[in-house]
């Protein structure tokens, strides 16, 4: 596996140090090895917290790698808070997620209570906040990660980024079970402005124990063209990131898809999500 290179490769979901969670490695850690493994860039990603102001700082520490972060809408950051989404894009975000932890649909399926948010309200309708966050998202031209939010949300979020000029969506790991997108959902939401980030953390037995196969099939039937592979690794029990993506490409080669595809769900996609 050591002998799959990485370079110019980007990896759009990762967990690093400091955080609520044991975390593997710290983000200077983190950007040392991608840097080393010849990869172009990496995102961070905190259920809390801002990465952006992290990540500028890592960035510093390494040369040739660049290393970005982004907000998730949860509690800690007043939810659906416009003003949280202003400072972070003028701080370099380059990624704003929907809630994750905190989304009610995530809560619903941990079994939790019925404090988690949702961007509907009592009729189904978009709230008019969402629309505010849409609109600075589309401002900067950054990353909308739908998180882990439910199927139909994610599908009335689509519709309205879309009409808010959001050119670059991202629907968050559809293969985790507490999102459980179909094939028929994700071909119906394919675009030019919509990818699917098709997750490693999922074929953990923690996180679904979601088959490789089953991950490999959805790219066959929605298309290279529209998938990002990431690790969404960084956890205290799992591989390192850069070891994780080494892994998922030789597993989905060995599954059968192609150097051009690897290359196009790895190098070109990512890359031109984060705009480079």
């Amino acid at each position: 596996m050591d002998e799959i290179s990485l370079e110019g490769t980007v990896d759009l979901h990762i967990h690093a140090a400091p955080d609520l969670r044991p975390r593997l490695m710290d983000d200077i850690e983190l950007a040392h090895e991608a840097a080393a493994a010849g990869m172009r860039a990496v995102l961070l990603k905190s259920h809390h917290t801002l990465t952006a102001d992290r990540a500028a700082i890592a960035e510093k520490h390494v040369g040739g790698l660049r290393v970005f972060g982004g907000l998730a809408l949860n509690h800690a950051v007043g939810g659906l808070n416009p003003a949280a989404v202003e400072a972070a894009l003028a701080l370099g975000a380059r990624e704003i997620w929907m809630p994750t932890l905190d989304a009610a649909n995530h809560r619903r399926a941990k079994g939790g209570d019925d404090g988690g948010i949702t961007i509907l309200d009592e009729t189904g309708a978009l709230l008019p906040v969402v629309f505010e966050i849409l609109s600075l998202i589309a401002e900067q031209d950054v990353i909308l990660g739908t998180g882990h939010l439910s199927v139909g949300e994610i599908q009335a979020l689509v519709r309205a980024a879309r009409k808010s000029g959001v050119k670059r969506i991202v629907i968050t790991h559809p293969e985790l079970p507490l999102v459980d997108m179909t094939v028929s959902v994700q071909q119906e939401l394919a675009g030019a402005d919509v990818f699917f980030e098709r997750c490693l953390i999922v074929t953990t037995p923690g996180e679904g124990g979601v088959p490789l196969s089953a991950i490999a099939e959805a790219v066959h039937q929605v298309g290279p063209e529209t998938t990002v592979m990431a690790t969404d690794f960084g956890q205290a029990e799992n591989p390192p990131p850069v070891k994780g993506m080494r892994r998922y490409v030789a597993e989905m080669m060995g599954l059968g898809f192609s150097q051009k595809e690897i290359d196009r769900m790895t190098r070109a996609n990512p890359t031109w999500l984060l705009g480079l």
